[in-house]
């Protein structure tokens, strides 16, 4: 392994680069890259806890999807169209406590407007598996 001041070498072969631009930076690994962002953009996002109350099948999507409505606590109920139609039926989503970025503009998504965004995690298949947390928590905790 070979390191230096902007990048790091496995085998004679780079492995990541460092690039400085004015406000962020981007680490070039060698089959990816990875934009940084700062502590402040990372405030900016509000990531917060919430139970499904309600999950219909969305045909209207272009992708699979189902509308979700969600109880975020003293931040209220908002909708949310999620593409997890692969690893989850509507039956087992009722009652699921979920992860979701709840400071985005609404979004419209065939004739519904997503609220939120659940977030996931990419399988092998590029099929979204569903964040959440180790313990149950109270609606509307803030992720940090």
């Amino acid at each position: 392994m070979k390191v230096s001041r902007n990048s790091v070498s496995l085998c004679g072969q780079p492995y990541f680069q460092i690039a400085k631009l004015p406000h962020f930076q981007i680490f070039k690994f060698s089959n990816f890259q990875i934009n940084m962002i700062s502590w402040e953009d990372f405030e900016k996002i509000d990531i917060r806890t919430g139970t499904i109350l309600e999950a219909l099948d969305f045909p209207k999507a272009k992708k699979p999807a189902y509308q979700l409505t969600i109880d975020f606590g003293a931040l209220g109920i908002k909708r949310s169209s999620a593409q997890i139609t692969h690893h989850y039926s509507v039956s087992e989503l009722v009652g699921k406590q979920v992860v979701a970025v709840v400071n985005f503009p609404p979004r419209q998504v065939a004739n519904f407007f997503s609220e939120c965004l659940v977030l996931g995690v990419y399988d092998a298949d590029n099929q979204v598996i569903l964040l959440q947390t180790d313990k149950t928590t109270g609606n509307g905790q803030k992720i940090g």
